[in-house]
């Protein structure tokens, strides 16, 4: 402990003296800080491919004409792994895939992304949660999208499909 008075120490507590016995002080959650130019911005779903650039070109522009920041959220494949030490039950520990990084180090060079304010966000998990949850930290005003073609789309149903049910602002699917 350094002696410094804690979070709810300058507000008065039931007594009415700053941090004098008796019940305690209301404390606020400590609300998440982030960078203002992406609050209310687009947040798209990028992973690289064809669909998600198309989604990434058209939020692009999206954000340029609203000047606002893009949020652009890549949800990394986890590549569950079991460990055993000896007589100790097997432990699951996520390796993370490094195609945020390659992506990045891509976003980084790509000359259509100057002059929009822009981060990538790594997440993992379920794509639709992941990406609605970085909406909803940043209060984005849209969520943009690819979608989804092939067989496991149709078997499984497709990210923009199962986001566009569930999210609560609005996405846009881009084909």
């Amino acid at each position: 402990m350094t002696g410094r008075p804690g979070p709810g120490a300058d507000r008065p507590s039931a007594t009415g003296l700053p941090g004098a016995t008796g019940e305690p002080a209301v404390r606020e959650a400590p609300a998440k800080s982030c960078d203002p130019a992406f609050q209310h911005g687009v947040v798209v779903g990028f992973d690289g491919s064809l669909s998600s650039e198309r989604a990434l070109a058209y939020a692009v522009g999206m954000a340029r004409r609203s000047q606002c920041g893009l949020v652009i959220v890549h949800v990394a494949n986890r590549l569950p792994a079991t460990v055993w030490a000896g007589c100790e039950p097997p432990v699951f520990v996520d390796l993370p895939d490094h195609r945020t990084e390659v992506l990045g180090l891509e976003l980084a060079c790509a000359d259509f992304l100057a002059g929009v304010p822009w981060i990538l966000v790594e997440r993992g998990g379920d794509i639709c949660h992941e990406i609605e949850e970085v909406g909803r930290e940043f209060a984005a005003d849209a969520i943009v999208v690819g979608t989804t073609h092939g067989l496991l789309g149709k078997i499984f149903g497709s990210v923009s499909g199962r986001l566009a049910r569930r999210a609560n602002r609005p996405v846009i699917v881009i084909p």
